[in-house]
Protein backbone atom coordinates (compact mmCIF):
# COMPACT_ATOMS: atom_id res chain seq x y z
CA UNK A 1 0.00 0.00 0.00
CA UNK A 2 2.90 2.54 0.74
CA UNK A 3 4.63 1.86 -2.60
CA UNK A 4 1.19 2.61 -3.99
CA UNK A 5 0.93 6.14 -2.21
CA UNK A 6 4.55 6.73 -3.25
CA UNK A 7 4.00 5.97 -6.81
CA UNK A 8 0.78 8.03 -6.96
CA UNK A 9 2.56 11.26 -5.30
CA UNK A 10 5.80 11.27 -7.55
CA UNK A 11 3.19 10.78 -10.68
CA UNK A 12 1.40 13.53 -9.38
CA UNK A 13 4.56 15.75 -9.26
CA UNK A 14 6.20 14.74 -12.13
CA UNK A 15 2.46 16.18 -14.14
CA UNK A 16 2.21 18.91 -11.92
CA UNK A 17 6.31 19.62 -13.07
CA UNK A 18 5.37 19.63 -16.96
CA UNK A 19 2.42 21.81 -16.73
CA UNK A 20 4.40 24.49 -15.06
CA UNK A 21 5.53 26.04 -17.95
CA UNK A 22 1.84 26.08 -19.38
CA UNK A 23 1.04 27.73 -16.24
CA UNK A 24 2.87 30.91 -16.39
CA UNK A 25 2.28 31.51 -20.83
CA UNK A 26 -1.18 31.83 -20.29
CA UNK A 27 -1.34 35.17 -21.77
CA UNK A 28 -3.95 35.31 -24.46
CA UNK A 29 -2.45 35.43 -28.11
CA UNK A 30 -3.50 39.49 -28.67
CA UNK A 31 -1.26 40.38 -25.50
CA UNK A 32 1.90 38.50 -26.99
CA UNK A 33 4.92 40.09 -28.65
CA UNK A 34 6.27 39.58 -31.79
CA UNK A 35 8.95 36.40 -32.09
CA UNK A 36 11.13 39.28 -33.91
CA UNK A 37 11.08 41.09 -31.17
CA UNK A 38 11.71 38.45 -28.93
CA UNK A 39 14.48 36.92 -31.02
CA UNK A 40 16.41 41.33 -31.14
CA UNK A 41 15.72 40.84 -27.14
CA UNK A 42 17.39 37.85 -26.40
CA UNK A 43 19.88 38.32 -29.09
CA UNK A 44 20.71 42.17 -27.56
CA UNK A 45 21.52 39.81 -24.24
CA UNK A 46 24.07 37.99 -25.43
CA UNK A 47 22.07 34.74 -26.65
CA UNK A 48 22.38 32.25 -29.54
CA UNK A 49 19.17 30.86 -30.40
CA UNK A 50 19.68 27.51 -32.91
CA UNK A 51 16.31 26.58 -32.19
CA UNK A 52 12.78 28.38 -31.63
CA UNK A 53 9.55 27.26 -30.92
CA UNK A 54 5.82 28.10 -28.96
CA UNK A 55 4.96 25.51 -26.89
CA UNK A 56 2.13 25.30 -24.33
CA UNK A 57 1.90 28.94 -24.93
CA UNK A 58 5.32 29.88 -24.16
CA UNK A 59 8.53 30.81 -26.64
CA UNK A 60 10.67 27.97 -26.29
CA UNK A 61 14.67 28.20 -27.66
CA UNK A 62 17.35 25.80 -27.41
CA UNK A 63 20.77 27.47 -27.96
CA UNK A 64 23.04 29.40 -25.58
CA UNK A 65 22.81 31.92 -23.06
CA UNK A 66 25.23 34.94 -22.53
CA UNK A 67 28.16 32.67 -21.15
CA UNK A 68 27.55 30.16 -23.65
CA UNK A 69 25.94 27.70 -22.10
CA UNK A 70 23.45 25.47 -23.63
CA UNK A 71 20.37 25.91 -23.02
CA UNK A 72 16.69 25.07 -23.28
CA UNK A 73 14.38 27.94 -21.91
CA UNK A 74 11.00 29.03 -21.61
CA UNK A 75 9.68 32.50 -21.61
CA UNK A 76 6.16 34.51 -21.53
CA UNK A 77 5.80 35.91 -25.11
CA UNK A 78 3.96 39.36 -23.35
CA UNK A 79 6.91 40.41 -20.99
CA UNK A 80 10.12 38.05 -22.16
CA UNK A 81 10.89 36.77 -18.69
CA UNK A 82 12.22 33.20 -18.32
CA UNK A 83 9.68 30.60 -16.48
CA UNK A 84 11.44 27.48 -17.22
CA UNK A 85 15.38 27.25 -17.99
CA UNK A 86 17.14 24.15 -18.22
CA UNK A 87 20.98 25.02 -18.24
CA UNK A 88 24.08 22.55 -19.43
CA UNK A 89 27.03 23.58 -16.92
Amino acid sequence: MKRMITALSLATLAVSGVAMAGDKCDVPKDEWQSEEAFRTSIEDKGWEIKTFKIDDGCYEVYGYDEQQRRVEAYFNPKTFEIVKMKRED
